[in-house]
């Protein structure tokens, strides 16, 4: 079932989200400065092609203060506004019976487009 709904997912916008995170990564590795930020995003991307059976945990060796004022950065930055799409992508698929599993994917995404730095992406296949 997770498989079929990956494919949904890819078909119906997944693959596009995938690739913008794809290609932003590939302009914030550009500079120096962004390459922590192209990881981040480059994760996301990952997140984003095969989200049904993955699961975002907090990574026991976090960062702590270093991930903290990376997050910050992130968040004034861009990560509102990534945030603040998926939401929205995500409160309009919940608004249709059948979209549901998806908008709970909108929500994983956005969950760690807030706060990337300090976790990691598990897949269960």
């Amino acid at each position: 079932m997770k498989f079929l709904a990956n494919i949904i997912w890819l078909i119906f916008g997944g693959f596009a989200v995938a690739i913008e995170y794809f290609v932003s990564s590939i302009a914030l590795m550009l500079t120096i400065i962004g390459i922590p930020f192209g990881l981040q995003t480059i994760k996301l991307g990952v997140l984003a092609l095969w989200p049904f059976g993955s699961k975002v945990v907090r990574t026991e060796m976090a960062g702590g203060c270093l991930s903290t004022v990376m997050n910050i950065i992130w968040f004034l930055i861009g990560g509102i506004w990534i945030f603040l799409t998926h939401i929205l992508f995500g409160a309009l698929l919940f608004i249709t019976i059948i979209g549901i599993p998806w908008a709970q994917q909108h929500f994983k995404l956005a969950h760690i487009a807030l706060t990337p730095f300090g976790r990691e992406i598990r897949t269960n296949f």
